[in-house]
């Protein structure tokens, strides 16, 4: 890989690092390229775009709104997400 090339944030770079971004955790390096690879790849705007939804509509979501099935369909889902994470 050439230098020119490792200058520029790829695209599973910077779905790995959008939480720190979005919490402003990112120190400035990264944070800098982060927002240089949004300024040329419109699909990663789309997706920090929908993160960013999904983050303000779950945030409004209480305990009660979430129907007792669907609950436990999610409660079950991720009670063992780390052992079958890739």
């Amino acid at each position: 890989m050439t230098t020119a090339t490792r200058e520029h944030m790829t695209c599973k770079e910077l779905v790995e690092l959008v939480t720190d971004y979005l919490e402003g955790r990112l120190p400035e390096q990264q944070r800098s390229k982060f927002e240089d690879h949004l300024t040329w790849c419109p699909p990663c705007v789309t997706y920090i775009e929908q993160i960013k939804s999904v983050g303000r509509l779950a945030g409004r979501l209480r305990e009660h709104d979430v129907p007792a099935p669907v609950k436990d369909a999610l409660l079950e889902a991720f009670r063992h997400w780390k052992t079958h994470n890739c």
